[in-house]
């Protein structure tokens, strides 16, 4: 991150802490369900990774390019389900975003030390602003559906009818499972850093 080490440790921790809780969660539910949480806990990992201030470590060169393998993997994973729609889209669209991050603050993009040695200098990883706007503003629009859902009494009233029904527990655009709430609060708090992120680039 480029606004300091402060700024990059609370986004490590955050992300962090939504990878560890994605993880209990690939052991229960339907298939589905856990391939998604396998998902959430590595764009967790890696972005808790990512974030590290690089007052501490600094990492090689070639760990971009390892980023940038092992997103392009998860990205072909989910491609087959992303054509489904649903959450695994945003995860398909998460990991080519992680790509093109690790590329854009690769020592030989950047010129140098990369991206994540500048960070708190005023040299900033390379990035295609164009490219760059429009994932911030998927992003944008993702933490507001996901925040949205986690409002109280974010229900709506059937046509003709006096119940109320619930705008569906896994978030935006997401699933199910036994804590609702707390698996749309870890999504959008990876939302959130993966926006934080992208504003560095």
């Amino acid at each position: 991150m480029h606004g300091g080490a402060a700024t990059g440790w609370l986004l490590m921790v955050l992300c962090a802490v939504s990878g560890a809780y994605c993880l209990p969660r690939t052991r229960t539910g339907t298939r589905r369900e856990r391939r998604a949480a396998r998902s959430e806990a590595l764009m967790g990992f890696g972005m808790a990774a990512m974030a590290v201030p690089a007052a501490v470590l600094s990492p090689p060169g070639w760990a971009w390019a390892v980023y940038a393998v092992l997103f392009g993997a998860a990205a072909l994973r989910a491609l087959r389900p992303a054509l489904r729609g649903g959450h695994h889209l945003h995860h398909l669209i998460g990991s080519l975003a992680m790509v093109y991050m690790a590329v854009a603050m690769a020592p030989a993009v950047t010129g140098g030390g990369g991206g994540h040695a500048g960070h708190g200098a005023a040299s900033g990883a390379g990035g295609i602003p164009l490219l760059t706007g429009v994932l911030l503003v998927y992003y944008a629009f993702y933490v507001l559906g996901s925040a949205g859902r986690l409002l109280p009494g974010a229900a709506v009233t059937p046509v003709g009818g006096t119940g109320a029904i619930g705008r569906g527990p896994g978030g935006f655009g997401g699933g199910t499972d036994g804590r609702p709430e707390l698996a749309t609060a870890c999504r959008l708090t990876m939302g959130l850093g993966m926006f934080a992120m992208l504003l560095t680039l």
